[in-house]
């Protein structure tokens, strides 16, 4: 893909945007707010996933591990 076709093909998808959030009736400076206010939105997202999600899986992990029986590994290091 060239970068002509590229700069179309996002120009199209920016377009999309425009008209599925229904942005694309409001003035510029209402534009600016909104979607510094969505791209606030997703950062905090995918920083909140990015740092509390793998403890929480950890956890779970660990949890479910102690309901099927089996011992931590501490106790099992201290049992041989």
């Amino acid at each position: 893909m060239d970068v002509k076709n590229m700069r179309e093909y996002m120009g199209w998808l920016y377009y999309q945007y425009l008209l599925i959030t229904g942005i694309y009736v409001l003035e510029p400076w209402e534009k600016s707010i909104f979607n510094t206010v969505l791209f606030t939105m997703v950062a905090m997202v995918v920083y909140t996933s990015y740092v509390f999600v793998p403890i929480h899986v950890r956890l779970a992990l660990e949890f479910f591990s102690g309901l099927c029986g089996e011992q931590p590994e501490s106790t099992v290091a201290l049992m041989n």
